[in-house]
């Protein structure tokens, strides 16, 4: 059987409900939500799930739904008065154990999302991330490589660059990361998020956001530059160990997003 038709259950059997979702309550105010998300993005949960007072899932928040707000309103009021409920995405991908690995990822190509949730055994959700997923690659049989994956144009930025510059890039190249100009280093919605929380107080004595321009204190993180054309299965256990899952082969980048799509490849196979 393709791996891409067997479920998570069989391909997950020992961790599938290891990684508990993150909730806040539907009234938080988004600075809570900020204050969460600097600790969880890029992590295993990378968003957090909105609950009502019964803990049932209304809605997901993440770094995508902070940054469209802020070129909404890049002032300290988004922050202070605005509650997660009015920007959370409604859309909460709720899942079986059963579900095979294709149809999983069909759903997150549809969302642009790699985030689902699904009922565990204490009676809470878990979840399941891309890099959750890693775990697959890591585990899986074959002879394919990195330089078999589809090629992805770097996308930069460099000093000068505003704010606006960099977020309005991130959505218009559907990318949560840009790396800066000739370097390896890369600055992310989390790296963006966790400046306006500890660097600008949630943005209270601040009124130009949007047109600060790249410099320092930001602080970049360094991405994997890799040389040899090593195995899927071997780049994948390689980002399930980084802090910040993200790979420079050559001209190109990866990310987990990028080794989920490939296990659909028939040239991926998973041990019984």
């Amino acid at each position: 059987m393709s791996i891409s038709k067997r479920s998570l259950q069989d391909l997950l059997s020992l961790s599938l409900e290891s990684t508990p979702a993150v909730s806040i309550r539907r009234e938080n105010k988004i600075w809570v939500a900020a204050g969460m998300l600097i600790h969880y993005l890029e992590s295993f949960t990378d968003s957090l799930v909105v609950t009502d007072d019964k803990s049932k899932p209304l809605g997901i928040v993440g770094g995508k739904e902070i940054l469209e707000n802020i070129l909404k309103n890049p002032s300290s009021t988004l922050f202070d008065d605005t509650i997660v409920e009015d920007i959370m995405d409604k859309n909460v991908d709720i899942i079986s154990k059963q579900i095979t690995l294709k149809d999983l990822l069909q759903r997150w190509t549809q969302t642009r999302r790699a985030f689902s949730i699904l009922p565990n055994q204490f009676k809470g959700y878990s979840v399941i991330s891309a890099r959750k997923l890693l775990e697959i690659g890591a585990n899986c049989k074959t002879e394919m490589t990195v330089s078999e994956l589809p090629k992805k144009n770097v996308v930069t930025f460099m000093h000068g660059d505003t704010l606006k510059d960099i977020i309005n890039s991130m959505f218009e190249n559907k990318t949560r990361r840009l790396v800066f100009k000739n370097t390896s280093n890369f600055i992310s919605d989390r790296i963006i998020i966790e400046y306006i929380v500890r660097e600008l107080n949630y943005l209270r004595n601040i009124d130009y956001f949007l047109d600060l321009k790249f410099e320092k204190p930001f602080r970049l993180a360094e991405s994997k530059v890799i040389s040899d054309d090593m195995k899927i299965s071997e780049l994948s256990k390689i980002m399930f160990g980084m802090l910040h899952p993200f790979v420079i082969y050559q001209d190109q980048v990866i990310s987990p997003w990028d080794l989920c799509m490939a296990l659909l490849s028939d040239k991926v196979e998973y041990p019984m």
